[in-house]
């Protein structure tokens, strides 16, 4: 849908590409068309590793921040507001002095609510609007810079920054979880999706624990695990937790995984956590899972694991222990 209101502005004139300079494009999703620009001079910025890995693959130069001069920036508008807002600040921040500020989104993620606070102080030019979205130039020259993102301190210490999930308190199941975890977890243990670090900290209570791999593919929330987690035991990694591989199998994994794919729930992304936490352990490890309870996760765990059982939870969450994996047969 991006592409296509961005083909619609450049057609129309309403979007001029620069014809030289670099091009660039804050938070674009990884199905995100950017042909529309030369792909030469485009710079994506990103902190998510698979849309990272994606644009990389594709060809793109990727970096995770900013570096001065560009002739255009391209600000991809998310749900979250706050984050966006950041998003902003940053690309004003990287552009030459004549530099071209675009605003563009879905009306479900708040692009309208996102060009009303810049039109207070900046002018706007008309927006463009297509395939249920909006897309507007920005006059250069204005500073966002009470925008930027700053980490803030919430319930226990731990420092989080906006537009990371559970950004403003410990998520419950989170909680549920670390109340669950046993005095003993074996030597090597992994926090998959591991988010700001809280179910880390849990888990190097446990003095059994001599090696954590904390995972986590938002790289936002990676640096404020960076700041909550200062054990040395724990190693951190900015990767995909479908693809992430330890160095060595796993006596447990902890996993609180996401279940949403944009606004709509997608099983099948937990399922996928499970798959790959099977892959993780050991022989005789085990998985420590919390998920809401309405998930369907029974088919899968039954299929990676011989042993599965529900140890408690509350009326939102089941907490379940899964244990000795299935070991995928080998094919010649």
């Amino acid at each position: 849908m991006r592409a296509d209101r961005l083909s619609h502005a450049v057609e129309s004139g309403a979007l001029v590409v620069p014809d030289h300079g670099r091009i660039a494009i804050f938070g674009p999703a990884a199905s995100q068309d950017l042909t529309i620009f030369p792909q030469a001079r485009v710079q994506v910025i990103t902190r998510q590793r698979l849309d990272h890995d994606t644009f990389v693959a594709a060809g793109y130069d990727v970096l995770p921040g900013v570096t001065p001069g560009a002739a255009m920036a391209l600000v991809c508008a998310s749900r979250a507001r706050v984050a966006t807002q950041a998003l902003v600040a940053d690309a004003a921040t990287c552009l030459a002095p004549d530099g071209q500020l675009v605003l563009d989104g879905q009306k479900t993620d708040g692009i309208d609510t996102l060009i009303r606070a810049v039109a207070v102080r900046a002018t706007v030019g008309a927006p463009v609007i297509k395939a249920h979205g909006r897309l507007v130039v920005v006059a250069p020259g204005t500073d966002f810079g009470d925008w930027r993102s700053v980490p803030h301190i919430i319930e226990g210490g731990f420092v989080t920054r906006p537009g990371v999930f559970s950004a403003d308190a410990p998520d419950p199941a989170s909680v549920v979880l670390a109340e669950a975890l046993p005095p003993r977890l074996g030597s090597r243990v992994v926090d998959l999706g591991a988010g700001w670090g809280y179910l880390s900290r849990a888990i190097l209570a446990r003095d059994t624990v001599q090696h954590l791999d904390l995972v986590e593919a938002d790289g936002v929330a990676l640096d404020c695990a960076r700041e909550n987690v200062t054990d040395p035991r724990v190693h951190f990694h900015w990767a995909d937790a479908l693809t992430f591989k330890p160095a060595a199998p796993a006596h447990a994994v902890i996993c609180n995984p996401p279940f949403h794919t944009s606004r709509a729930a997608d099983p099948a992304l937990g399922a996928a956590f499970i798959r790959a936490a099977q892959r993780m352990l050991a022989a005789e490890g085990t998985l420590w899972l919390v998920a809401n309870r309405h998930l369907p996760y029974d088919p899968v765990l039954a299929g990676a694991f011989r042993e599965v059982a529900d140890i408690g939870g509350t009326n939102a969450y089941r907490l379940i222990r899964a244990s000795r994996p299935h070991r995928p047969v080998k094919t010649n």
